[in-house]
């Protein structure tokens, strides 16, 4: 006897990784697949692709595709923390509860030390303690790298005075600084800053550049703007099974993701999505907004009725990972207005 395979939800906010890649770069792979190319990044998809990066950030950089974020992220933090160092990163932070310990495992065991902070954005003054607490203290794994998350788990963001000061406190403290650009493009778009300006100018040393929650298929990016950094991290890439063959495919992706303003055009209608939603459900009596929209991110309180109810009808969010009754919508480049228009209508229905 079979037994039927469950129904899948019809209406997905669950994540901005639900969606497919777009038309633009689905072309530029298939593109990339007639004839023959050198493998291993010798190719000029390659090229090109480390050449937009450079008109991008406005400066020449060093650009590793790999296969996905958290690739990038614990190969960043590996090229910038000994085994004995820690990584100071927010206490929600990706990297310190999404990963499996992955940043530990290649870092070969190095601590990760959860600071607090509003909205998932580390607190100056917190920072400022750990980053010299214990320093030269051969009892103690020694501050080493300061990773912020750029949009934040809760879809804040960071404004390049608020990353400079930041960067400056570790800095001052002999640290390096990471990003974790997951949804980079998403704070570019609505920061309306240049990506240097979030980035290199206000002192961060490597880039987890975010494409796959953005309209990419298989592809994200390691963007290093310490040249020093490079060569360990290419030989780390290589023993992690991140240095591919057929690179050309993943740097179709990159180039294609920033002809044109693709990247940010994609994230521009994310963010629109979610703040459609987001003022939808400000108007609505049984919903609570928790945060302010300002990415594709967006965490309300519903009551757990409700909650129930859009689960049994077909709509896919996460709901049980904090307070009873929180729930978090990602909107994403594929996300439309009827998509949400939907979803506030449901709500609208259950609450009144």
């Amino acid at each position: 006897m079979s037994v039927a395979a469950p129904a899948a939800p019809q209406h997905i906010f669950t994540s901005d990784n639900t969606a497919g890649a777009c038309p633009e770069i689905v072309q530029a792979v298939a593109g990339a697949a007639g004839g023959q190319d050198l493998p291993y990044g010798a190719d000029p998809f390659t090229a090109g692709a480390r050449a937009r990066f450079a008109e991008v950030f406005e400066r020449e950089v060093d650009v590793l595709p790999v296969s996905t974020g958290s690739a990038a992220n614990a190969l960043s933090l590996a090229a910038l923390t000994p085994p004995w160092g820690s990584v100071l990163c927010h206490r929600d932070s990706h990297i310190n509860t999404d990963e499996c310990g992955a940043p530990e495992f290649f870092t070969n065991g190095a601590k990760l030390v959860a600071l607090p902070g509003d909205d998932a954005r580390i607190d100056p003054d917190r920072l400022r303690a750990a980053a010299t607490r214990k320093a030269g203290d051969v009892h103690s794994v020694q501050p080493s790298v300061l990773s912020i998350t750029q949009a934040t788990e809760t879809g804040a963001l960071y404004t390049p005075d608020e990353i400079r000061a930041l960067a400056g406190i570790a800095k001052g403290a002999g640290l390096r600084v990471h990003m974790d650009g997951a949804r980079f493009a998403n704070a570019v778009t609505t920061l309306g800053c240049t990506p240097a300006e979030l980035t290199w100018r206000a002192g961060v040393d490597v880039l987890s550049f975010g494409v796959t929650k953005n309209g990419g298929m298989t592809a994200d990016a390691i963007v290093v703007f310490d040249h020093a950094l490079t060569p360990e991290l290419s030989f780390r890439a290589k023993r992690a099974g991140q240095l591919t063959s057929k690179m050309r495919f993943q740097s179709a992706q990159l180039d294609a993701y920033l002809t044109d303003g693709l990247w940010l055009r994609n994230a521009a209608h994310a963010n629109a999505m979610a703040a459609r939603l987001g003022n939808g459900l400000k108007a609505l009596p049984g919903a609570d907004l928790l945060h302010a929209v300002e990415a594709n991110i967006l965490f309300c309180r519903l009551p757990q009725p409700v909650v129930n109810q859009l689960l049994a009808e077909g709509f896919a969010f996460y709901h049980d990972r904090w307070e009873p009754g929180v729930c978090r919508f990602v909107t994403s480049f594929s996300t439309t207005e009827h998509d949400v228009d939907t979803l506030l209508e449901a709500v609208r229905r259950l609450t009144t």
